[in-house]
């Protein structure tokens, strides 16, 4: 009875840790032939993922995606529907419990209607020199006035348009935000502590 109930308990928490969340979420997709195409998260766990997409794989068909806010995931096409797909997601346990706190978050930043993470403290670049690469391809100086791991404040005398996706330094971005000298950006995906300033500073930004 003891190892019954043990059981029980295990199963109601690996359920708790693959809960799905109704999230909406850009991103693309690759099949096995190498193709790639957007799609849309519908709902999403650390083990599991509904994508709308204008391409259908078939059942059992690997799949590699990245989507915004989360990066790179990929498992097996589980089961086909009308305009979309739901797929397994195949990850470490590391990387599963910080999909779970990414999609925690986002479940209730949409509750709350806040427009990025606010989770992370933000800190000062010692070196806030960096560059915006705008998707024409133009590249424009910028100083990084301060960032977390999930996004950034930037004085710069270009201001991109809300929703406008540009590359900050290395690290691919989202404008969020209007600021009074620049305008705030969040990640496309969580950043590393370790790492941070490295991918976001420009060894010669041409200052």
């Amino acid at each position: 009875m003891a190892d019954a109930a043990q059981t029980l308990r295990l199963n109601t928490a690996e359920r708790r840790r693959h809960q799905r969340v109704a999230v909406t979420l850009l991103g693309r997709f690759m099949l096995e032939d190498q193709q790639e195409y957007p799609c849309q998260t519908l709902n999403m766990s650390p083990g599991g993922v509904a994508l709308i997409a204008p391409v259908l794989p078939r059942k059992g068909e690997r799949v590699v995606a990245y989507i915004d806010q989360i990066g790179r995931i990929e498992g097996a096409v589980a089961r086909v529907f009308e305009h979309g797909f739901a797929m397994t997601i195949s990850a470490t346990l590391r990387r599963r419990e910080k999909l779970a706190e990414a999609l925690t978050w986002l479940a209730n930043r949409g509750k709350l209607g806040l427009p990025e993470d606010r989770r992370h403290a933000r800190l000062a670049p010692r070196d806030p020199r960096s560059i915006i690469t705008l998707p024409t391809g133009s590249t424009f100086p910028c100083l990084v006035v301060d960032v977390s791991l999930s996004g950034a404040a930037v004085r710069s005398e270009i201001r991109p348009p809300v929703g406008t996706r540009i590359t900050l330094g290395r690290t691919p971005a989202r404008v969020v935000r209007q600021l009074e000298n620049g305008f705030a950006v969040e990640f496309a995906r969580y950043q590393q502590l370790s790492t941070l300033e490295e991918e976001l500073r420009i060894p010669d930004p041409g200052f």
